[in-house]
């Protein structure tokens, strides 16, 4: 089981830090998404983080605003987001990546399998 955990409301170029807390299963050998999905929207990646945590990939619109982390011995992820944007709202979702290579960072979301509930992020102007 995945669930996020640290979404809320706050105002553009505000900061908060999303977790991804997971049990029922081990993520020190898999890699491990972020997605997000605004309304209307289809789903997009926002940041991948391997196995052990020493390779990250962002999706082009984060620009250095956002990190992704992880800590094997708690069994979580975090995703810091900083200069938050209004086009930043959306439902964040975190996964585990299951498919193919599972230790290496993906952008494809068909590669994860396991997929929290989601935690809402809402930036106002």
């Amino acid at each position: 089981q995945l669930v996020e955990s640290g979404g809320g409301l706050v105002q553009a170029g505000g900061s908060l830090r999303l977790s991804c807390a997971v049990s029922g299963r081990t993520i020190n050998s898999h890699a491990m998404g972020w997605f997000r999905r605004a309304p209307g929207k289809e789903r997009e990646f926002v940041a991948s983080i391997s196995w052990n945590g020493k390779e990250s990939l962002y999706g082009d619109f984060v620009k250095g605003r956002f990190t992704i982390s992880r800590d094997n011995a708690k069994n979580t992820v975090s995703l810091q987001l900083t200069s938050l944007k209004p086009e930043d709202t959306a439902a964040y979702y975190c996964a585990s990546r299951d498919r193919e290579d599972i230790r290496d960072v993906s952008s494809d979301e068909f590669v994860y399998m396991y997929w929290g509930q989601g935690t809402q992020v809402t930036v106002s102007s």
